[in-house]
């Protein structure tokens, strides 16, 4: 039983191939802050800039499971929402993404699996100057 006022997410049948959902997010310090308070992780490379500027990064970098959390988070509350579950990734993450950087996250729906109740998302997300830094396909069970 759910939730009074909760809603679910698209089940199977409700879903088409190419729908599309997008997001935008700004990396800030109190989200950088908060997940790595989370997960205990003291990476330098994430945290001190002394220690960023001497590498090829010159500066430090957002984690990548931080970002692979901004899109299993848009997966749980918009595509295909409330109620579905995560099989399988496969993402490619192309370019790091710095602190303070924009990213734009477009997710399609690439395949139907109507049998099996899954659902292939495609995922693409460029940083600013349309620099493409993640891509590759997360496979969702839709709600029942």
């Amino acid at each position: 039983m759910l939730r009074k006022g909760m809603k679910i997410g698209k089940k199977i049948d409700e879903i088409i191939v190419g729908d599309r959902f997008q997001i935008t997010e700004k990396i800030e310090d109190k989200d950088l802050l908060l997940y790595l308070g989370l997960t205990n992780d003291s990476n330098p490379l994430y945290v001190q800039h002394d220690y960023a500027v001497e590498t090829p990064y010159k500066k430090p970098l957002v984690p990548i499971i931080m970002l692979n959390g901004i899109i299993t988070s848009a997966i749980s509350k918009h595509m295909p929402g409330p109620g579905s579950h995560i099989r399988e990734q496969n993402l490619v993450y192309l370019e790091p993404v710095y602190h303070y950087e924009t990213i734009e996250i477009l997710m399609e729906v690439q395949q139907i699996n109507k049998l099996e109740n899954l659902v292939d998302i495609y995922v693409t997300a460029y940083k600013e100057k349309n620099t493409p830094v993640i891509e590759g396909i997360i496979k969702v069970y839709p709600p029942y």
